[in-house]
């Protein structure tokens, strides 16, 4: 494992617009930690999470949805870099994934958890006594944020259902004065592609998935 700070400091949180995504998943993953989550509901009410734990898929990667070709599934990672992949597993749990990179190119970030900043008055009464660990899982995520898959598609921008905003400054100060780290390690319960380090959360955050 290795701890890393990265990121360009910016003056106060702002949208995060879809020129920034279009990197390599591999580049966008560790820049979106400390970054938010925005889900819009459709009473226009706001939920937001910080994102503390992301993973990376890339064209050539054996684990990647879109590794051996283009499928009615997977069709949404060949966009431009921009907007949310969603999908099941298990026929029960939706994961979010940003789509990244040019057209064409398959890339995206999958979004594993966050620490809410708020908690939605739908979640069990029992989950919300340990408010940490509501969101601590991609699907666990989701599940908060009533993310599934009629968003699989949506445009991240302002105004719609989800969008993602830059680190704040009280985030980006604590990573100059080295008050808090990143660590990059293997991604989690795959089969293939196991050895790439693709996978990056922030030290010492009860939020974090467990392994």
């Amino acid at each position: 494992m290795s701890s890393s700070k990265i990121g360009t400091e910016i003056t106060q949180p702002e949208p995060i617009d879809s020129d920034w995504l279009r990197r390599p998943a591999t580049a966008v993953a560790p820049d979106l930690i400390g970054c938010t989550l925005v889900r819009q509901m459709p009473d226009r009410t706001i939920w937001k999470g910080m994102i503390v734990e992301t993973e990376a898929y890339e064209p050539n990667d054996p684990a990647m949805h879109a590794y051996r070709r283009q499928t009615q599934r997977n069709q949404m990672m060949f966009n431009v870099g921009g907007v949310a992949y969603v999908y099941l597993i298990y026929g029960m749990y939706h994961c979010l994934n940003i789509v990244t990179d040019s057209e064409g190119t398959p890339s995206a970030v999958l979004i594993r958890a966050l620490q809410l900043t708020t908690m939605p008055p739908w979640v069990d009464p029992q989950q919300a006594l340990k408010p940490d660990r509501v969101a601590a899982g991609p699907g666990k995520l989701c599940r908060a944020f009533k993310i599934d898959l009629t968003l699989n598609g949506t445009i991240l921008q302002p105004n719609h259902a989800l969008w993602l905003e830059h680190r704040s400054p009280v985030f980006q100060e604590a990573y100059r004065l080295e008050n808090r780290s990143l660590i990059q390690t293997t991604r989690i319960g795959l089969t293939q592609g196991v050895d790439l380090p693709w996978r990056w959360y922030l030290a010492e955050n009860a939020a974090v998935s467990k392994t």
